[in-house]
């Protein structure tokens, strides 16, 4: 399901499986920024809540972002999900791999800001310590993960052996690939941060060889 007609592209008609997060192969080098919380909680958001046509959000979302079929995510053109980050991990479209105590990397795309007032550290949400937000279709992700009480996953993707886990490091991407050094092509410019702030909603809560 393409949100635009650019963005990530899937000819093989692949999809996205979470277990192969176990076996997910970095391909950029990277920086660690620290982690400002460990939490295990990993909420989510329906992107279809992100309605301001102008702001950053929207314009990442619907331009670089695919909805994967299978499991609801939506994965940027380097195949990073998409989440909802606060506002000390910069602009819209920087791209991150949280490494999880399980020794499980989730590679991650910031497509939506938390506002500052529900994480006012800039990092974790002031209520649940929670530092990724998914950003999903809930729907197609309901059916795929389900859910006892209405919510994908029980509210919390924590639930999901998949993403189960606490933060053992956050960092940052570069555009340089790791194998040969060679700079990639240069991304499109990341957006600057719009007035829109993820208030709109109300986080849900409860909880890849490439």
């Amino acid at each position: 399901m393409f949100l635009t007609g650019s963005g990530f592209t899937n000819d093989d008609e692949e999809t996205f499986d979470p277990d192969s997060l176990k076996n997910y192969q970095e391909e950029y080098k990277s920086t660690s920024v620290g982690v400002c919380s460990t939490s295990s909680t990993k909420v989510y958001e329906d992107y279809r809540l992100i309605t301001s046509v102008s702001s950053a959000q929207y314009q990442y979302i619907h331009n670089h972002m695919t909805v994967d079929e299978k499991t609801g995510f939506l994965l940027n053109e380097d195949g990073f999900i998409g989440v909802a980050m606060g506002y000390l991990f910069g602009e819209i479209g920087t791209e991150y791999y949280i490494e999880l105590d399980t020794g499980v990397t989730i590679p991650v795309v910031k497509v939506d800001a938390k506002a500052a007032v529900d994480a006012t550290n800039g990092c974790s949400a002031n209520h649940d310590a929670s530092v990724i937000e998914f950003v999903i279709d809930s729907d197609i992700a309901y059916a795929y993960f389900g859910g006892n009480n209405g919510l994908v996953s029980n509210g919390n993707f924590n639930n999901q052996d998949d993403f189960s886990g606490n933060i053992q490091d956050i960092r940052l991407v570069s555009d340089e690939k790791i194998e040969d050094g060679v700079l990639y092509e240069a991304r499109p410019d990341t957006l600057k941060k719009s007035d829109e702030t993820a208030d709109a909603f109300q986080p849900v809560l409860g909880g890849y060889s490439k």
